[in-house]
């Protein structure tokens, strides 16, 4: 039988580079091929950079000029933007943590006490009217807090398209997920029509001076949801991955390309077929330490009442489910509250 992977993998590799373009024409054929290659990374390393997305590159250079110009205001600016300690998911300028205290891992403990090196903004549809509008009555109030924005010309304009586009994204792809899982293509939709999806930016600065022992600009963390889709430039001192036998990889950098990683919930809600990989973003050489680095992940949630449990197709004799049901949106409060704590 031919390795499907094969079929529409660019770059092979711990972390492959794959081609997203024959998913887009319709073709039954070219989407299976490629919901079975993606089936296959996710069993893996669950990391993968995606080409052929069908994002426009005007809507990626705008959202990255934007981002420039919010990270490059003056402190005091910036400072004006802070989260409202209220907002469960800190949507404005993020104050200070550590995304390795969401580990459960027992060997990040260490790091705990060391913040990332790094500055981060974050929108999310929760915090726009008509997104607001879709949480339940029941839900915490303060997720309907309003995104923050900066009065920046064009800034709301370039990120809400970009958002838009991701949306758009991350439904195709967890289509391609619903089909390597062995479910109907539709099966995920109803879950993730009403998302409650965070778009973070990160901006690494330059290091003018050392770090502490064992601080990165992102700690040793994997990520929580049900997919990450990440824009990063080149910039010095990027993302890598941690191999099953432990040793630290490089994520490729392509121009016009997307990361593509799963979290832990999409891991529970595979039974554990799938990983969620721990990952890190490392300082620049010292010799480089001047360089900045930017990246924009959008880790996708599903709606806020969605019920994570086993899917039907991840288990059956003797693979019984291996966690129990969990509301999408008590998971992800619960693990800003772990990540930042209560301000």
């Amino acid at each position: 039988m031919r390795d499907t992977a094969a079929l529409v993998t660019v770059v092979d590799g711990y972390v492959p580079v794959l081609d997203l373009s024959g998913s887009r024409s319709g073709s039954p054929d070219s989407r299976a091929h490629l919901a079975a290659a993606i089936d296959k990374v996710c069993r893996t390393s669950g990391f993968l950079v995606i080409v052929g997305h069908g994002v426009s590159e005007e809507i990626i250079s705008d959202m990255y000029r934007s981002t420039r110009e919010f990270f490059s205001l003056p402190a005091g600016q910036k400072a004006e933007l802070l989260a409202d300690p209220r907002d469960p998911l800190m949507r404005g300028f993020g104050r200070k943590g550590s995304l390795a205290a969401s580990n459960e891992d027992a060997a990040v403990e260490r790091e705990r006490a060391l913040p990332d090196i790094s500055e981060t903004y974050t929108v999310n549809r929760l915090g726009e009217s008509e997104g607001a509008r879709s949480l339940p009555e029941h839900a915490d109030p303060a997720l309907r807090s309003p995104n923050r924005w900066p009065a920046l010309p064009g800034f709301s304009e370039a990120y809400l398209a970009y958002y838009a586009a991701m949306e758009d994204l991350a439904g195709h792809i967890m289509r391609l997920f619903a089909l390597g899982l062995g479910l109907p293509e539709n099966w995920f939709d109803d879950k993730i029509d009403q998302h409650m999806t965070n778009m973070t930016a990160n901006y690494y600065p330059a290091q003018e001076t050392p770090p502490e022992p064992g601080q990165l600009r992102k700690g040793v963390h994997s990520d929580w949801g049900s997919l990450t889709i990440l824009y990063q430039d080149n910039g010095t001192g990027g993302l890598q991955v941690r191999s099953k036998a432990g040793d630290w990889l490089d994520v490729p950098v392509i121009d016009g390309s997307f990361v593509v990683n799963i979290g832990d919930l999409m891991a529970n809600w595979t039974n554990n077929q799938w990983v969620s990989t721990v990952h890190r973003v490392v300082n620049p050489p010292a010799e480089l330490a001047g360089t900045e680095r930017y990246s924009i992940p959008f880790f996708h949630q599903p709606n806020f009442d969605a019920v994570i449990e086993c899917i039907p197709t991840c288990t059956g004799p003797g693979n019984p489910p291996r966690h129990l049901p969990v509301s999408s949106g008590a998971y992800i409060t619960g693990k800003f509250l772990k990540a930042y704590g209560a301000a």
